[in-house]
């Protein structure tokens, strides 16, 4: 299946609510003795609204990610323009050092008479010879060291500029990162306000609802024939799922790159690191730069992407199974292919060969358990300065 294609039937089917996560109106539990139509409802409506709050904190978190990536490459390119400069001014105070002692050594060797006549008085004349070329030596490595001087300020002036204007851009980044941060808090203060309003009673039934609606949309996800037969992965694939596996039970925190807690990319990209090839930091680039797959082709180790905005990424596990660190209050674990709105699939090594021989990765106890919706930690956790 064709990546516009996919697209075209994720489209079709979250207007069915098959793909999305959850889909309430059509895949809520059967009510208790105590629960009526308006508790349903009510239940959806909250369900909705936390989703929401949910997504707009990942899109926060991913534009954050991504403006700190630029400033990381900002500074690396202000350290690298400084050390230049410093290696500029040290040349140029050298050259200048050097063109002062040659025309030190000029004047000393010349004097005041002529070489002519040092040549006619002198006792030994293939001496005297020998002083003129000399001074004439002189006179031509004084010429090269004001070129070099002048090299040297021209360069210098250059790489001053352009230190300048690289240390400008890194001052907007970081302003720009401060702003991004604070909309990040501002989102997971959303997200802590609702939840702190709920009930222990909603909270579970929130979580139950939703379950309720993924394992739907999973059990159409796997009957519909796209996902792919068992492929083995590649080597580098293999490397980065075991690695993403061993992560599972870390907490989720906003920004986080491990080795201690992930966001969603913050796991993505470390596992692809890990296994020796770097790729973009967050989602979006990730879904932008990378190659897309069909989901027919997924194989272990290859990336799966979430949300209409590419704000959610995961590492496909095999058998309709992916790894990824949800969203707050939660932490990495095993969940449902479905558990998010699919979006479509990236692979980081397209010309990586496939395993002659594959063994899954053992999965650690308890790697499925807890929440994929992020409810069943409670509220967040504010975010660190």
């Amino acid at each position: 299946m064709s990546g516009r294609l996919l697209r075209l039937v994720c489209a079709g089917a979250t207007a069915a609510g098959v793909l999305l996560s959850p889909a309430p109106a059509t895949a809520a539990p059967e009510p208790g003795p105590t629960s009526g139509t308006e508790d349903r409802q009510s239940v959806a409506s909250l369900l909705t609204d936390l989703q929401r709050l949910y997504r707009d904190a990942e899109r926060a978190t991913e534009t954050y990610n991504g403006t700190d990536e630029k400033l990381k490459k900002q500074r690396a390119e202000v350290n690298r323009l400084d050390a230049r400069l410093t290696r500029a001014r040290l040349s140029l105070h050298d050259s200048r050092g050097a063109a002062g002692r040659l025309a030190r050594q000029q004047y000393q060797s010349s004097g005041e008479i002529s070489s002519y006549v040092r040549l006619l008085l002198a006792r030994d004349p293939q001496h005297a010879l020998d002083q003129g070329h000399l001074i004439g030596q002189l006179s031509l490595e004084r010429a090269g060291a004001v070129r070099r001087v002048a090299g040297s300020e021209q360069r210098t002036d250059i790489l001053a500029r352009a230190a300048r204007k690289a240390l400008d851009a890194q001052l907007s980044l970081a302003a720009r990162q401060r702003k991004e941060r604070d909309e990040v808090r501002a989102r997971l203060d959303d997200v802590q306000t609702l939840l702190a309003s709920l009930t222990a009673e909603q909270l579970a039934e929130l979580d139950r609802f939703e379950k309720a609606g993924t394992a739907a949309a999973q059990r159409k996800v796997m009957a519909s024939g796209a996902l792919s037969s068992v492929r083995p992965p590649s080597r580098e694939g293999e490397e980065a799922l075991r690695y993403a596996v061993g992560q599972i039970g870390k907490p989720y925190e906003w920004g986080a790159e491990g080795p201690a807690a992930y966001d969603c990319s913050g796991l993505t990209s470390q596992a692809w690191e890990r296994a020796g090839l770097t790729i973009p930091r967050t989602s979006q680039e990730q879904w932008a730069r990378l190659p897309e797959i069909p989901l027919s082709d997924l194989r272990p180790g290859d990336l799966v992407i979430y949300f209409p905005e590419a704000t959610h990424v995961a590492i496909y596990l095999g058998e309709g199974m992916v790894v990824q660190a949800p969203r707050p209050g939660s932490k990495v674990k095993v969940s449902p292919i479905a558990a998010n709105p699919l979006l479509g699939a990236v692979r980081p090594d397209p010309d990586g060969k496939p395993l002659g021989r594959y063994t899954p990765p053992k999965l650690p106890a308890g790697a499925m358990e807890g929440s994929d919706e992020g409810y069943a930690s409670g509220p967040p956790a504010a975010p660190s300065t």
